[in-house]
């Protein structure tokens, strides 16, 4: 499309808040943008002096021009960003993440069971993660089994099926594992009352299960079964254990998404805290391939878009290196100068900078020296790593 042929589109173009697409010559759809001013935004690309080569390059394919009318930058934002990630188009951001990521599920069903799984679909239960690595998710279930006696079986728990003595407990109730809710020894209620508990833990929130196992350690000491009262006690000891060793802020900062970012040339490395109760509860570095001139705010606010829904984040308040216009107007934006939220920040931008420098090492190591100082820099720097 030319600026002749723009020129008689122009006038048609509302100046009204909204997305617009490009498409090319083969009806594919190129490009999708934001604008609070859709004929304003849309006019810069023909009428504008374009420097960077990428954008020259979008502008040469431009065949057609569609636009939809929104009634704000907020319903604009989340309409490209929902776009963007179903059409996957060749100028826009590209977020490099092609994991599968592992989830604790808690399946939909009548005395819950809870296990670790790669495939997200939101009517068979509920989850919790995605999770980093499958070691770490593997890890959480271990954990959950040692504090509450789940089942593990497949059999259909109906209560009616319960009712007619249809089941026998297996080995896992004689273990302690279980507490045999197939025969009816465990009332779903109760069954209930641990997945709410459950549910809190893989939020971050270890403080109910806490108040709750020292309940018991008092109920079992007034009843002089000091034997559980003690084995009741270690799992306090390990669970408080575990909350130290977790929890790098004061537990008062309460639950925050912390992003950092570093740009280079042709693209950008954010890295993402997900805080829960002074807390780190996931943590994940994303690099964001450049296609146009985007800039470091644009970058940053599609990945924290991004990262807060792969996550699941619940949080209202980012810590930021820089104030950003996030369409959430109730998402607060703190970019602090001291105490525990800087120190978050400085370690989430760390994780930016040991990103990278690895990433650099990677790639020196996979040169073909064509000298022998080369090739002994390289060694030297295996030796040393």
């Amino acid at each position: 499309m030319t600026k002749e042929d723009f020129s008689l589109i122009a006038p048609t173009i509302p100046n009204q808040p909204g997305i617009y697409k490009y498409f090319d010559s083969e009806e594919t759809l190129i490009y999708v943008g934001k604008a609070k001013y859709l004929r304003k935004r849309v006019s810069s690309y023909f009428n504008g002096h374009v420097d960077n080569k990428k954008t020259v390059e979008l502008v040469k394919k431009i065949e057609r021009i569609e636009f939809t009318i929104v009634d704000n930058e907020s319903d604009a934002f989340f309409l490209e960003n929902s776009l963007i990630k179903e059409y996957q188009p060749r100028y826009n951001i590209n977020l490099k993440d092609d994991k599968s990521y592992p989830y604790v599920v808690i399946k939909n069903e009548p005395f819950p069971r809870v296990f670790f799984t790669r495939k997200k679909t939101r009517e068979k239960g509920t989850y919790f993660g995605p999770y980093t690595s499958t070691e770490n998710a593997r890890e959480i279930i271990e954990f959950i089994k040692q504090y509450f006696p789940l089942r593990t079986c497949t059999l259909n728990l109906d209560p009616k099926n319960i009712a007619k003595k249809k089941y026998k407990v297996c080995l896992e109730y004689h273990l302690g594992n279980c507490k045999g809710p197939c025969e009816g020894l465990q009332q779903q209620e109760s069954y209930d009352e641990g997945i709410q508990r459950l549910k809190l833990m893989l939020k971050g929130n270890l403080t109910p299960l806490l108040d709750y196992l020292k309940s018991q350690v008092l109920s079992y000491s007034q009843e002089m079964a000091f034997e559980n009262a003690a084995l009741v006690q270690k799992k306090i000891n390990q669970l408080q254990d575990y909350k130290v060793k977790s929890t790098v802020v004061n537990t008062q900062t309460g639950n925050l998404d912390v992003f950092s970012i570093v740009e280079k040339e042709d693209f950008a490395i954010v890295n993402y805290l997900a805080v829960n109760e002074g807390a780190i509860i996931h943590t994940k570095t994303v690099t964001l391939q450049k296609k146009l001139s985007e800039t470091k705010e644009e970058l940053l606010v599609f990945a924290m878009m991004q990262l807060r829904e792969t996550f699941n984040s619940e949080a209202k308040e980012a810590v930021l290196p820089f104030e950003v216009s996030y369409p959430d107007r109730e998402y607060l934006i703190t970019v602090p100068k001291i105490g525990d939220k800087k120190k978050l920040l400085e370690l989430s931008l760390k994780n930016v900078n040991y990103f990278i420098e690895q990433s650099e090492k990677k790639e020196r190591l996979h040169l073909n020296p064509k000298t022998e100082e080369a090739f002994e820099e390289i060694i030297n720097q295996l030796q040393k790593d």
